[in-house]
């Protein structure tokens, strides 16, 4: 009797599992469907969506017909591809700038220098994340710039109007994550600064 059953459980598995797993993550509209904006913006949350959108970032389009908006046209289908590697650029540019704000530090006070080390090797992890970002955001100002091509100029995606604005802050410049970044890589560079000059008459 529990051989009979043995063998029951067995095929009822492989009867079963084409419909248990039916889900692979191959292309990029999937990969991006996974990335998500955590209630608490964790540093391990935000290494997940990084994750995510690297892979997404990596792979393959899917069909035009699975697309994130209406595409129907080959003009359309080639400012779609444009703008979503734009966007995915951005979003890694604002996920490594989530995580470099964990690490760094807006200022170094006098009770800080019991952990000197700690903290300017924090300022450096921050460093990393911010110059990863500036990485990003060229590549995002490069694909938008394909996506501004004169032959799109009165190509709207409609479905996708968010990527539209981005798209359009970029090239008015209203957009300018560099600013931004290099801005606090200056600010970090003088409390590193601060930290390195702290010794034991500061404290």
């Amino acid at each position: 009797m529990k051989r009979r059953f043995f063998f029951f459980v067995i095929l009822c598995f492989f009867i079963f599992s084409g419909q248990v797993f039916p889900y692979f993550v191959e292309y990029k509209e999937q990969y991006y469907k996974l990335y998500h904006i955590h209630y608490e913006q964790e540093p391990d949350d935000i290494v997940e969506n990084i994750y995510w959108l690297e892979r997404a970032i990596n792979a393959d389009f899917c069909n035009p017909l699975h697309a994130l908006g209406k595409v129907t046209t080959k003009k359309e289908w080639e400012k779609y591809r444009y703008m979503f590697m734009m966007h995915l650029n951005l979003k890694m540019v604002e996920q490594h700038l989530r995580l470099g704000s964990k690490y760094d530090k807006q200022a170094a006070y006098f009770y800080n220098y019991p952990w000197k080390e700690q903290n300017i090797e924090s300022l450096s992890k921050a460093e990393e994340f911010y110059e990863a970002a500036l990485v990003y955001w060229h590549e995002a100002k490069l694909w938008a710039e394909k996506a501004n091509m004169r032959e799109f100029q009165f190509l709207f995606l409609d479905s996708l109007p968010f990527w539209e604005n981005e798209r359009a802050r970029i090239a008015s410049g209203d957009l300018n994550y560099e600013r931004t970044i290099k801005r606090e890589l200056l600010r970090l560079q003088k409390v590193r600064e601060d930290f390195m000059n702290m010794d034991d008459s500061t404290y």
